[in-house]
């Protein structure tokens, strides 16, 4: 009897192979079996092997070397439903009219740029995609997402300049919007409204947004809010983009979920912006373990029909162990030359492999395309994608880049960077894709579109009507929402006659009694990441479920608990575990779903503001490009007022970063009664007006004393800023004095008591306001200035910023921020203007000690207010340095941002 202990003799592949008999015996049988039982019952039989042999310890087994051919033999290939010829054709009219447009714009303006073989490479498998497979809006059950990789742009304009949606004059235009009716240069829906779905201008933000986004759909259906059966998610990228984290950082999520209605098209081009991808290596055999080990399906299209006939004459092998054992830097190198170099460095380096290709001819050897640019191919491909169930697939696809510009670009290390072509490579091209272009007109780049009732464009237009018509497009025909009256939801905080909470338990609060509104309550997406109960959310689990498309297939160690942990198939809460990156795509992807899928949702993402606008802040520009509508809470914010949490835990600018993107409102509530109010207002703009822009609200931990708004006060709220009273809740009338504290958010206790100091050490009164958005204080202000600036004679405005503020009292403002987010109204003010706030480090400490150590205390406020006052003659400068010597101030020490 054999050791069945010991490993295997051979493979039955390798050179080395001691047996090679029963090896034989073995691989036929095999495929006998697969012969007479079919591909399942093959994938049976080696399964079963596979546990046997990890049985015997022997657990790596693997291939000597990964299958560097197609997945679908051509037996198993279905028929190809259209016309070849005219879907060929079709496409070399789309790749001329995006090269015009780009070496048009650069030929003209010399400095906008554009990108020629990115497309290039791409052509065939957006053509298949438009002709067989992306649905549009008017399809049967709705229509298909699409991410189209950035830099194809103009391939995308191309096709819909010959189905007649884009003007000659817009591609004519291309990278030049500023003047209006151009075209943007990246899928960007903020500039292009009615035509791109969705961003991708930022890599590798395309793939992890285009796995929330079909995970949203399954969440839409599984809640009874929508019926996306019938849609599909697909993302076309580059093989140089899965470098980037975000781009595979959510592979699992897909896999974990069997999100089968979505599919990844990687362009295997092999080269980056600079020189090929992994010029020591092998992206495809990369790409395929890393989707293999988590969890998708793999479709892998590398070599057109041409190579069909070379592969079934290798009956040793050699033909695959040679493309298996070739580096990508010699693909490319292969790529850019004739059939006398692929001979010379190829073929000819092994004799067997030689005799593969001795009866073909040199033209017959430069035309063995790459599977990407054969649609025959390319079909199979995504109709297997399209059937697969119980998984994603990605379809890893190999083609060239820069394909059909010769010498110019076809896999050259400059191809990226190809913005021009010289007057051979333009007849080069026009010959090599037989376009009827005259010589005297080629170097005017002419764009051609057949005529109307020509072939092309009669099955052009034919199969976008038979998907559902054109795609990419935008349509917004969401209903609004209907906003409940704000007192049914927060009576509490906007009378809470001098109740301790803080308000992040007040948002939270909030968000609990909304969630049982008729109106709207189904339609809130509440997301974390995994802080839940950090935020006093776990009251929510019990209230409305966290989502799980399998339910919840385990009984949670807390189930005796009144706030127990509850996942359910209709569950309300997307808890989508420690990925800020993650939490944001399905933020972005429920608040944009007004647009892509007609139904309005109203997303809260509640993260720690640390991790929001400084961890992800291109994915956050992302969600402004997307038009996303909804609300970010940045709950523990400020860099004081997460106590002993230190340097990277504590948040001094995120207001700053919000500030810089447009349409984002962001605001820095002090008290519950403001957030109501501003979630109120947010609400309506987003919901019921429609608006375009998204709130980000920070929230803090500490408890202190509430207040009720002043009669009037909720357009200052809004506005950016209203004057509070400084006795108490219920306390004294409004002060007046010689200078005005300015507070937000958990500083602006601070700054009432520093009035009070004010008042009973020094005998000096002030005004205090509440801030609750310098950004949006200083947005209005710009647009006065603006308005004042090009409207000469007209009546001059003034901002709710100058009305407040006007005159030249002393100015000091003071937050839980670095000084740079106060400054932004200082421009606009007359008055001398003091910030005091948090530039340095983060710090482990107790609330009292880090204001101490910032300089944002009640007793540094008094001393900022006594100088400002020294400087304009109003007090005497003595008072300073008696303040600085009575509240134990150290005159002498470093800066906090020194230290």
């Amino acid at each position: 009897m054999n050791d069945m202990s010991a490993p295997p003799a051979g493979t039955g592949i390798s050179r080395d192979d001691v047996d090679r008999a029963e090896t034989q015996e073995w691989r036929e049988a095999f495929e006998a079996t697969i012969s007479a039982h079919g591909r399942e019952r093959g994938r049976f039989l080696i399964g079963a092997l596979l546990q046997d042999a990890r049985r015997y310890g022997l657990d790596d087994i693997k291939p000597l070397q990964p299958s560097y051919r197609n997945t679908i033999s051509p037996e198993h290939e279905p028929d190809f439903p259209g016309d070849f010829a005219i879907e060929e054709r079709i496409a070399a009219i789309v790749r001329w009219n995006a090269l015009a447009m780009v070496v048009r714009a650069n030929g003209a303006y010399g400095e906008l740029g554009g990108h020629i073989a990115s497309f290039a490479s791409a052509a065939e498998i957006f053509e298949t995609g438009f002709n067989h497979f992306f649905r549009g809006a008017d399809a049967p059950g709705g229509g298909d997402l699409v991410f189209f990789q950035p830099h194809s742009a103009p391939g995308i304009y191309a096709r819909a300049f010959l189905e007649g949606r884009l003007s000659e004059e817009e591609l004519g235009r291309y990278r030049r919007e500023a003047g209006g009716a151009g075209l943007s240069s990246y899928p960007h829906p903020w500039l292009m409204p009615d035509f791109w779905q969705v961003p991708t201008g930022s890599m590798g933000i395309g793939p992890l947004c285009a796995i929330y986004q079909a995970r949203f759909m399954r969440y839409l259906r599984d809640r009874g809010l929508a019926d996306t059966d019938a849609r599909r998610v697909w993302g076309i990228f580059g093989d140089g983009e899965m470098d980037e984290p975000e781009a595979v950082g959510a592979l699992t999520l897909a896999a974990r979920e069997r999100l089968d209605n979505l599919t990844f098209v990687v362009n295997c081009n092999l080269q980056r912006l600079d020189g090929p991808v992994r010029g020591n290596g092998q992206i495809v055999s990369e790409l395929e373990a890393l989707f293999e080990g988590a969890g998708w399906n793999v479709i892998k299209v590398l070599w057109g029909s041409d190579w069909d006939a070379l592969f079934a004459r290798d009956t040793e092998g050699v033909l695959e162990r040679k493309l298996g054992t070739t580096v990508d830097g010699k693909f490319q190198a292969l790529g850019a030359r004739d059939a006398a170099y692929n001979l010379s460095k190829f073929f000819n380096e092994d004799a067997a492999l030689s005799r593969l290709v001795e009866t073909m001819s040199a033209d017959q050897i430069d035309g063995l395309k790459r599977g990407g640019h054969d649609m025959r191919k390319l079909y199979a491909a995504f109709q297997a994608a399209q059937v697969h169930s119980g998984r994603p697939t990605v379809i890893l696809v190999k083609t060239k880049k820069g394909f059909g510009m010769g010498h110019a670009g076809e896999s050259r290390m400059t191809a990226h960077q190809a913005k021009k072509l010289d007057i051979d490579s333009l007849h080069s091209f026009r010959d090599r894709f037989d376009l009827p272009i005259p010589d005297d007109v080629l170097e005017t780049l002419p764009f051609y579109r057949p005529p109307e009732d020509s072939p092309e464009i009669v099955y052009l237009k034919e199969r976008r009507a038979a998907l559902g018509g054109p795609l990419p497009r935008r349509v917004d025909g969401s209903p609004a929402l209907h906003i409940p009256a704000l007192l049914s939801y927060a009576a509490f905080a906007l009378d809470p006659v001098g109740k301790e909470m803080s308000t992040t338990m007040a948002a939270v609060r909030m968000l609990g009694n909304l969630l049982k509104d008729d109106s709207i309550g189904a339609r809130i997406v509440p997301i974390v990441a995994d802080e839940a109960r950090t935020f006093g959310m776990a009251s929510l689990f019990r209230q409305v479920g966290i989502y799980a498309p399998a339910g919840q297939l385990y009984e949670p160690e807390d189930a005796g608990s009144m706030l127990f942990y509850r996942e359910a198939k209709d569950g309300q809460i997307l808890e989508e575990g420690i990925t800020e990156a993650g939490a944001l795509a399905s933020w972005i992807a429920a608040g944009s779903a007004y647009a892509l899928h007609g139904v309005p949702m109203l997303p809260f993402y509640i993260f720690y503001s640390m991790f929001g606008f400084q961890r992800v802040g291109d994915i956050i520009w992302a969600a402004a490009d997307q038009r996303t509508r909804g609300f970010l809470f940045g709950a523990t914010a400020g860099r004081t007022t997460l106590a002993g949490e230190g340097l990277q835990h504590q948040d001094g600018h995120s207001h700053v970063i919000a500030a810089t993107v447009p349409n984002c409102r962001a605001y820095d509530p002090a008290f519950a009664s403001e957030f109501a109010v501003i979630l109120d207002h947010g609400m309506r703009e987003m919901f019921e007006r429609r608006e375009d822009v998204f709130y980000y609200v920070t929230l803090t931990n500490e408890n202190y004393a509430q207040r009720a708004l002043p009669e009037g006060a909720e357009i200052g709220v809004v506005k950016g800023m209203y004057r509070i009273e400084t006795g108490g809740p219920d306390g004294a009338a409004m002060k007046v004095g010689p200078i005005r504290l300015l507070g937000s958010g958990s500083i602006l206790p601070e700054v009432i008591e520093a009035a009070r100091l004010l008042e009973a050490d020094w005998d000096i009164a002030s005004e205090v306001w509440s801030v609750t958005s310098f950004s949006e204080l200083a947005r209005e202000a710009r647009e006065v200035e603006r308005f004042n600036r090009l409207r000469v004679g007209r009546s001059v405005r003034h901002s709710h910023l100058a009305n407040c503020l006007e005159g030249t009292r002393p100015v000091v403002a003071v937050t839980d921020y670095v000084r740079a987010y106060p400054q932004l109204v200082a421009p606009y003010l007359d008055a001398p203007f003091v910030a005091l706030g948090t530039d340095g480090f983060g710090r482990s400490d107790t609330r009292k000690a880090l204001r101490r150590f910032f300089e944002i205390d009640r007793y540094h406020i008094v001393v900022a207010a006594l100088d400002a006052l020294a400087k304009e003659k109003v007090c005497d400068q003595k008072l300073v340095a008696e303040a600085i010597h009575r509240y134990g101030i150290e005159a002498d020490i470093q800066a906090p941002w020194q230290r």
